[in-house]
């Protein structure tokens, strides 16, 4: 009997089992932060027992997913909306959680072959694909809306115009984005964690591109976790609690990233109308319900609370830090103008990231023959998109200046040689160990 081939024991630890509890626990972890985060904003009031599709809804929408808004209000009437929102705080916990059970099977280990990983990758895109259908055919819900005693409601039940609303999710475009949204997940896993065994063939890119990913990652987090501490002590200070967690659950990241973009002098567009709106500071909402769309930056946020100023010490203080880390990790013989380089490029992409994710935009309106919205308080707009290029010029920018900045004293903290020696021997792709560059 022949003894089993080195490549056999790895493959057998991460089966179908291990990809199911992966997608599964990633799906059920999601569920239950957009489950506690809609009812802190009060979603768990909703008619017909609508609350579970809702949450269903919600997580559709966060790993991509397409949710349309459906209206109909009678032969006379009509409805118009429309949805384009990502509850990044859904996203953020899925994305960690589904990444720690894709590297779980790969630790203490320097290298995988391509199509082990590949293969790997596949069975857990399998079974997140049927997840994501089942939540899909569930994200699905008709309301009726109520016009009120006066004036239009009388309006409304005279021409059998009573207005109802729904959302359906798109499961076509859910499956696809999922898919994509998945396969981003892991390959940033890949790209930021030190024990994460590559293909041979990519080991020579490890050196240069995985302090880059990581930093950017943790630069991330801690603007998150920043956002929950001051979120917290609002909380705690001003009241209005289930306002405050609702915004940790559902939203954090879609105020803290586009927060560390506004810090470095971009800005964002952005408007307020009606009652329909999510969970947001009072600044905000005081800067964007204006009549026309208004500019979101330091200036404007400035006009009505000068400690936003805050931002742009926190921008100097962790873009630095995140260099510094970035060059930690990098080997001894990367020159200091090169980290700036990688600063500038991991810092382009990230802000990239947070201007295609942190868009949102949501509309409704009813109308009665055709002449305009006449819903009063019904109708309502959020809307709140970035000046994408001015953000990525300033993105290259701070990138540049604080990659020399962090490279500097990192020069002085790390052993010299330490770092080169085990990249060399990594770089060579014979024989690596999980101890060498990305092993420290």
């Amino acid at each position: 009997m022949s003894p089993p081939s080195p490549s056999a024991q790895p493959v057998a630890r991460h089966g179908w089992a291990q990809a199911a509890a992966t997608a599964l626990t990633g799906l059920l972890s999601m569920i239950v932060v957009a489950a506690l985060g809609l009812w802190a904003a009060g979603a768990a009031d909703l008619p017909d027992l609508a609350f579970p599709r809702v949450v269903a809804a919600t997580v559709v929408t966060a790993v991509g997913g397409s949710v349309a808004l459906t209206g109909t209000a009678g032969d006379l009437a009509r409805t118009h909306a429309g949805i384009t929102v990502m509850p990044l705080s859904v996203t953020l916990v899925g994305a960690l959680v589904v990444a720690a059970g894709f590297l779980r099977p790969l630790r203490h280990r320097a290298v995988a072959g391509a199509r082990e990983l590949a293969g790997w990758a596949a069975r857990i895109a399998a079974v997140w694909l049927v997840l994501l259908v089942v939540l899909a055919l569930a994200a699905r819900q008709t309301f009726a809306v109520d016009l009120g005693e006066g004036l239009l409601g009388d309006i409304g039940d005279f021409l059998n115009a009573s207005p109802r609303v729904g959302f359906a999710a798109q499961v076509p475009s859910t499956a696809v984005l999922g898919l994509v949204w998945l396969a981003g997940v892991l390959v940033l896993a890949l790209l930021v964690a030190r024990g994460a065994p590559l293909p041979p063939r990519l080991l020579r890119f490890q050196t240069s591109v995985r302090p880059a990913a990581y930093a950017m990652v943790v630069l991330l987090l801690t603007y998150v976790a920043v956002g929950v501490v001051v979120a917290l002590v609002t909380a705690v200070t001003r009241g209005h609690p289930a306002q405050s967690l609702a915004v940790i659950l559902l939203g954090m990241p879609n105020l803290a990233w586009p927060a560390l973009t506004i810090g470095m002098g971009a800005t964002w567009n952005g408007r307020v109308d009606g009652p329909f709106g999510l969970p947001m500071p009072h600044l905000l909402d005081e800067v964007l319900r204006t009549p026309d769309v208004s500019a979101l930056n330091l200036r404007t946020l400035a006009e009505h609370d000068g400690r936003v100023w805050w931002l742009v010490v926190a921008d100097a203080v962790l873009l630095p830090a995140a260099a510094f880390l970035m060059a930690c990790r990098s080997p001894v013989r990367v020159r200091v103008w090169r980290h700036a380089l990688h600063m500038a490029l991991a810092l382009t992409l990230t802000v990239l990231m947070i201007c295609l994710v942190g868009r949102i935009s949501a509309h409704y309106g009813l109308s009665l023959f055709g002449l305009g919205d006449l819903g009063g308080g019904l109708s309502g707009e959020l809307l709140l998109r970035p000046q994408l290029w001015g953000a990525l010029g300033l993105a290259v920018l701070w990138g540049l200046a604080t990659g020399f900045l962090g490279a500097l004293p990192a020069r002085r903290v790390r052993r010299t040689g330490e770092a080169d020696d085990g990249a060399h021997g990594r770089g060579e792709g014979s024989g690596a160990e999980p101890g060498g560059v990305e092993g420290r």
